[in-house]
This record gives structure tokens, C-alpha cells and sequence, in this order.
């Protein structure tokens, strides 16, 4: 039987004061489980680095399961060194995460990251800035994401991971696997306190936005 697919193009913009704006552009398709959608997560972590753009600005920035990319597309817009990745065996999405790095004229690297395998292109890489969105949804895949994390951070241990999560009931796990994988979390923020009101309207769920470090790390910094 054949099966049709729905695909869109979305369109996500960023504005600032004066004429400081942006425009990005997702492919999305309707029919694909998870990795083909923009979900609210990934729209306030997007919007995060937008309104932190001179901190991103000539950063290297790695996006975890980055499914439609907005973040790491809205990081890469605004000057930072972007790498893409997403499940090593999902060859869809990571070709989808191409198709949309050329609709926005975006040099982006798209890496197949399997969380918790050791393949050979995580060992290079050496990311300033770590993101994930939403990628804190399957709690059986929470302990791969936390080693892997936790490797990228030891490898260049002045960096720092952000993620937005919706708060479900797995938040005593996710800390229990940041004392366990060596991390703690350094800001913690609602997710809708800095969204645009027209934005955090068509938008729902209780996300939280995070800023995780090493343990070792910025000892003196509180939440």
C-alpha cells in the first residue's frame, strides 16, 4: 500500500530592536515520526539563542537531535560555527536537516550522532556551545544522552549544554542523571519568560530551559 507525505515549509522569524531581524525557513513533514516537526521546544530554544545572539556569534555550536534544526539554523544565521546532528540511523532526517541547511543558504556540517555510541566523528569534535531541543522526551534514552553529553563536555570543558524540555515526571531522573553522569545545571528559566507574546500564544506546556556544566565547573555560579 502506499503511503503519502505531507510536506511544509514553515516559516520562523526573529526580530530585535531597530531593524535587527531574521528569517528562517523548516521543512517539515507531517507524516514523520518526531524528527520531522518543529516542536514548542525547539521554537524557545531557537528564540533563546536569538536574543543571546552576541554570545552565540563565532561560537561552535553543536546541536543534538536536532530533527528541523531551528536553534542550530538561528545559531549559524547569527555567525556561529554550526554543526547538526541527529540519529546515525534516521538517513531521512539528516538528509531533511540538508534540504533545509541550502533553503536558508546556510553552511552547516550535518553529522550522524547515535547518543552513546563512540564513532569515530565524536571524538573530534570540540563544541563551545552544546544544544538540544526537546530531546529530553524518551526517558529509556535519557542515560545515552547524558553520556554523551558528558563526553562533549569533558572534551572541551568550558562549554556548556542548553536544552529546553517540557517538565514532565522524569525531572527527579534528569537530576538524578546529572549527579550521576558528573553534570550540574547552572540557570534554569520558564520557558514562556522570554518568549514574545506572540509567540507563547499559539504555544502550551510547562518548558523549562536549562544551562548544564560540568560539576567541576563554575563552582561559585548559583542557579
Amino acid at each position: 500500500m502506499m503511503t503519502t507525505t505531507t510536506t511544509t515549509i514553515s516559516q520562523h522569524n526573529f526580530y530585535g530592536a531597530g531593524d535587527s531581524e531574521t528569517c528562517i525557513s523548516i521543512i517539515e513533514n507531517l507524516k514523520e515520526e518526531y524528527g520531522l516537526f518543529v516542536w514548542p521546544c525547539s521554537v524557545i530554544l531557537a528564540e533563546y539563542v536569538w536574543q543571546h545572539r552576541s554570545r552565540f556569534r563565532d561560537s561552535s555550536i553543536l546541536e543534538l537531535g536536532a530533527g528541523t534544526s531551528l536553534p542550530g539554523l538561528v545559531a549559524a544565521k547569527v555567525g556561529a560555527n554550526v554543526t547538526l546532528t541527529d540519529d546515525a540511523t534516521k538517513p531521512e532526517v539528516l538528509d531533511n536537516m540538508r534540504r533545509v541547511c541550502e533553503l536558508n543558504k546556510l553552511n552547516c556540517n550535518v553529522l550522524g550522532l547515535t547518543w552513546g555510541v563512540w564513532d569515530a566523528p565524536i571524538l573530534d569534535l570540540r563544541p563551545n556551545i552544546i544544544l538540544g531541543a526537546d530531546v529530553l522526551y524518551d526517558s529509556s534514552a535519557f542515560d545515552d544522552l547524558f553520556a554523551t553529553v558528558s563526553f562533549l563536555l569533558q572534551s572541551s570543558p568550558d562549554a556548556v549544554f542548553i536544552t529546553t524540555y517540557h517538565n514532565r515526571s522524569g525531572h527527579h531522573l534528569i537530576e538524578f542523571l546529572m549527579v550521576k553522569w558528573g553534570l550540574k545545571c547552572v540557570k534554569l528559566l520558564d520557558g514562556f519568560s522570554f518568549l514574545p507574546s506572540q509567540k507563547a500564544s499559539v504555544l502550551s506546556g510547562n518548558i523549562q530551559l536549562v544551562e548544564i556544566v560540568l560539576s567541576s565547573q563554575n563552582e561559585n555560579q548559583q542557579l
